[in-house]
């Protein structure tokens, strides 16, 4: 089996550095509310260091400029005391952002790699192939992959490489296997019967076939990682492997506890969703050969986005309908799964409490729950925290040159911010 050894985190030292979210007081989060944001962008200076859409102003270069490379910034540390202004999507007149057009500029490689799936994951049992066809035909985006090929590229340019790899293809190939096999299993864990709209394949083949499926997955995504004969990033990626178990136990151990910290919730979320696309972004920039402090700054992009984005799917749960969602709204709440709207509102409102606690044993319960969360300003404050996040992951992408590429690496924290504006 391959090494598991924790690439860049050492986790008994810097589990501050994954939590101190800055929201350990009211205050932290207050001081980068939505509403002073315009006070904070008409002070910023111009620097021509950001997106043509963000914060930071762009300006209209035609050469590949390169920003100062800063330090990473450590794991969680300065959400909420940092600072830059938060991102307001309602401060520019714009036209919403769609993952086709987002996706434009790798479009070729993402077609290449929707061919090459299938025959991958390989045709030696039907059964599993079957099983295979319906999760990846269930109307994923793809974004995972789509990272790797933007980051692919924008760091080739920074190098002078004119194309990719074929060790870039299969990373994204290997990250949307594992991302997939991770689908399966936690649809199993779940107990979910609906994914994106359709039945999930343990609904259809039944729970022994969906786990032979996502292990099956696991392993043939592990076979191919390791001929890629990268140690760095065989234990890159290796590591995503052991945080999504991390993440499932941490998470089935904290079921109803009402006492859940918000740091608890984020390195839940870092090891369930960020640690696979901080791993994929680093990877990717791994095989242009970028220097260390490119690949370092691409780890904390892909770690910042992939918090912003998992904090913005659990105000989802809360904000969206079944039809929107394809499951049940409030299902993680349901189950007894505290995100970051509800230890919010946890702080405000005591009858909260009592009724997750008794597991919802009264009819009417979870809807009186779900209503408490966002009259507490539970949704509201965890949209500053996907924001601060996502002004994280813009600042990771000022190394790039200016291109096509990173301009799409930044649409794409944009559009998911767009998702709760």
């Amino acid at each position: 089996m391959m090494s598991v050894t924790c690439h860049n985190l050492d986790f008994a030292t810097r589990v501050l550095d994954l939590v101190t979210c800055g929201t350990s007081s009211n205050a932290s989060i207050e001081r980068h509310s939505v509403k002073n944001y315009g006070k904070t962008i008409s002070n910023a200076s111009c620097k021509g260091c950001g997106g043509r859409r963000m914060v930071y102003c762009r300006q209209n270069t035609t050469g590949s400029r390169v920003f100062p490379t800063k330090a990473p910034e450590p794991l969680l540390d300065g959400v909420g005391r940092s600072t830059a202004p938060v991102l307001d999507l309602k401060k520019e007149l714009r036209s919403p952002i769609s993952l086709a057009n987002l996706f434009k500029v790798v479009a070729d490689d993402l077609q290449i790699l929707n061919q090459n799936l299938q025959s991958i994951v390989g045709a030696e049992n039907p059964v599993l192939m079957s099983a295979a066809e319906q999760i990846f035909g269930a109307g994923g985006k793809r974004m995972r992959p789509a990272l790797v090929f933007l980051v692919s590229r924008a760091t080739a340019e920074l190098v002078g490489l004119k194309e990719l790899t074929t060790k870039h293809r299969r990373l994204a190939e290997i990250i949307e296997m594992i991302h997939t096999a991770s689908l399966i299993h936690d649809d199993v864990l779940d107990e979910s019967d609906m994914r994106r709209g359709k039945e999930t394949v343990h609904q259809l083949y039944g729970t022994r076939v969906a786990i032979l499926a996502g292990d099956f997955m696991f392993a043939q995504s592990s076979w191919y990682l390791a001929n890629l004969e990268n140690l760095e990033v065989i234990k890159l990626i290796s590591q995503v492997i052991k945080d999504f178990a991390s993440g499932e136990i941490k998470q089935a151990s904290s079921l109803f506890d009402c006492d859940l910290e918000l740091e608890e919730y984020l390195l839940k979320s870092y090891y369930k969703t960020a640690s696979l696309i901080a791993a994929s972004t680093k990877g990717a920039a791994i095989f242009s050969g970028a220097d260390r402090s490119v690949t370092e700054q691409m780890y904390e992009f892909g770690k910042n986005l992939g918090l912003s984005f998992q904090v913005v799917d659990d105000i989802l749960d809360f904000t969206q309908s079944a039809e929107q969602l394809g499951k049940p709204a409030g299902s993680d709440l349901a189950k007894g799964n505290l995100t970051a709207p509800v230890i919010f509102a946890l702080e405000k409102e005591p009858k909260l409490r009592e009724i997750i606690e008794s597991e919802f044993c009264e009819t009417g319960s979870l809807d009186e729950a779900i209503e408490l969360v966002k009259k507490c300003g539970g949704i509201e404050r965890a949209q500053v925290l996907a924001k601060e996040r996502a002004d994280l992951a813009i600042k990771n992408l000022q190394c790039l040159p200016q291109s096509a590429f990173r301009l799409a690496l930044e649409d794409m924290v944009m559009f998911n911010l767009e998702r709760i504006d």
